[in-house]
Formats: C-alpha cells, sequence, structure tokens
C-alpha cells in the first residue's frame, strides 16, 4: 500500500515536471532552440492567476483562463521582440538570452511591493480535500494534476494530429525550409509555439500552486523539468510527459527509501544513467550524419 501511495505522490509530481518538459520540447521541435525560461513563464504564470484573485477579488474559474490567456500573450511577445531578432546567432547566444528572460520575469515579480518578495497560498476550491480508497489517501491536488495533465496531452495529440494549426507546426517542426517553401508561415507558426508553450507553463504553475505555494523561486522547479525532456527524448512530446513520470516517481520512492539529500540529486542521476545507456532518451530519434 505504502508503494502505490508513493508512486501516486511520484506520477502527480512527475506531471508537473511533464508539463513544464512539453515547453522545452514544443520549443525546440519548432526553433531548435532550447528555451531555460520555462520554469519561471510557470512562476509568472501563477502570480497572474493569485493576481486576478487577490487584487481583483475574481473567482478561481476566472483567474485559470486569465493567467493562461496572459501566459500566450507573453509567450508571443517573447518570441516577437526577443527571440526572433537573434535567430541565425549561435545556439549559445540563444541559450542566454532564454536565461536572462527568465531572470528578468524573476526579478520583475520580486519588485511588486508586498508581494514579490512574499511566499502566498492560491486559494482552490479543492483545497485540503482528501480521499479514502481502500486505505491509500489521495489528495485532490494530486489528482487534479493527473487529470489536467491527462485531458491537456490528450488535447494537444488532437490538436496537433487534426487541425490545419498542428498539421503546419509538425510540417515545421521536420523541415523549416521546406515547409516555407510550400506556403506555411513559418516565422508566425514559431510565434504560436511559444505561445503554446507559454500557455502550458501556466498551466503547470496553476497546478502546482496549491501545492508548493506561489513565490518568486518556485520556477526553479524547470531544473528537474529539463533532465525529464532529456530522458523522454528532446524532440518527443510524449516522452516529455514520459520523462516527467519518470524523475517524479524516481524523487518520490528515493526520498522515501534512500537517505537524506538523494531525492534532490535523483533526477540527475538518472540524467546520466539515461545518456550512457540510451544517449537519444526513451522516445529520441537517431539522427545519423555522414562526414
Amino acid at each position: 500500500m505504502q508503494v502505490l501511495q508513493l508512486l501516486i505522490s511520484g506520477v502527480a509530481q512527475g506531471c508537473i515536471y511533464g508539463l513544464i518538459a512539453l515547453g522545452f520540447v514544443l520549443i525546440y521541435k519548432a526553433t531548435e532552440t532550447v528555451s531555460f525560461a520555462q520554469g519561471d513563464l510557470m512562476m509568472v504564470g501563477a502570480f497572474i492567476a493569485l493576481g486576478v484573485m487577490s487584487m481583483l477579488g475574481l473567482p478561481f474559474w476566472v483567474a485559470v483562463p486569465a493567467a493562461i490567456a496572459g501566459m500566450a500573450v507573453i509567450g508571443f511577445g517573447a518570441e516577437r521582440l526577443v527571440i526572433r531578432p537573434i535567430l541565425g546567432q549561435p545556439a549559445f547566444a540563444i541559450v542566454m538570452v532564454t536565461i536572462g528572460i527568465g531572470y528578468v520575469a524573476r526579478g520583475l515579480i520580486t519588485m511588486i511591493p508586498a508581494i514579490g518578495t512574499e511566499t502566498h497560498a492560491l486559494e482552490v476550491p479543492y483545497k485540503n480535500i482528501t480521499l479514502n480508497a481502500g486505505g491509500l489517501v489521495l489528495a485532490a491536488e494530486q489528482l487534479v494534476v493527473i487529470a489536467v495533465t491527462a485531458l491537456l496531452c490528450a488535447a494537444l495529440y488532437l490538436g496537433f494530429r487534426y487541425t490545419r494549426v498542428g498539421v503546419a507546426m509538425q510540417a515545421a517542426s521536420q523541415n523549416q525550409l521546406a515547409a516555407y517553401y510550400m506556403g506555411i508561415p513559418v516565422k508566425r507558426l514559431n510565434s504560436m509555439v511559444w505561445a503554446l508553450a507559454a500557455a502550458v507553463a501556466a498551466i503547470a504553475g496553476l497546478l502546482l500552486a496549491p501545492i508548493t505555494f506561489v513565490h518568486a523561486n518556485m520556477g526553479l522547479v524547470g531544473l528537474k523539468a529539463f533532465p525529464a525532456a532529456v530522458v523522454g527524448g528532446f524532440g518527443s512530446l510524449p516522452g516529455a510527459i514520459v520523462g516527467g513520470l519518470v524523475i517524479g516517481c524516481v524523487e518520490s520512492f528515493a526520498g522515501f527509501y534512500l537517505p537524506e539529500g538523494f531525492k534532490d540529486v535523483a533526477a540527475y542521476v538518472v540524467v546520466l544513467l539515461m545518456l550512457v545507456l540510451k544517449p537519444n532518451g526513451l522516445f529520441g530519434e537517431r539522427l545519423r550524419k555522414k562526414v
């Protein structure tokens, strides 16, 4: 029974990692750029929801779409104003810019008086609700995380498979030049991918906030999501979720069965093993380069 309890806890945490990793993979597939700002974008989304609820006095069900839409606009604007002008530069420069975006977002939040430097609780309707099922104690927060992640993955799958925009995004991710010659607006799609990645990050923040509270450093959880993307395979959307689940479960079991401190390094041990045994990740494509 204890194993099942740990497994459910690990799956819930892994879903958060997986959602943030989805943002990594979406942006990488579209632009071959790694965005290290995903964790901080998640944090900003949580603060937007907090502001809508605490300052405007609106209910949680209004704050959720407001935060998601707000982060989509921010992601769209970040690609247009910051990322697009430096495309074509060395990959290192683009990576540093994404790190800078994260630091700027964290700094701006911290500068907000009486809000940015404090820890806040996001009041959600399902807070402190638990279910007992056959001896298992299931927190509503964990069940909501798992359910929303499943629904979001289904929505993304259907969107990429059956909508014109989704099919165009897939084509552009395979070969941007060929997609451009076929009349696909690649630049506009890149902006939409950044908007989608930021919206997914906002959802992750809304799911994580009731569990760990809202604070300026909550975006550091993105450091665990990056290993999830590597484990799953950096070019695979399903791999991002699976990688997140692997990291979450390993952390959950390591925190219970292994000495204190092992939980914090478990994700990186898994990444090292994956890079040694299967460098392309669980679902990564094997690419061959002729020289």
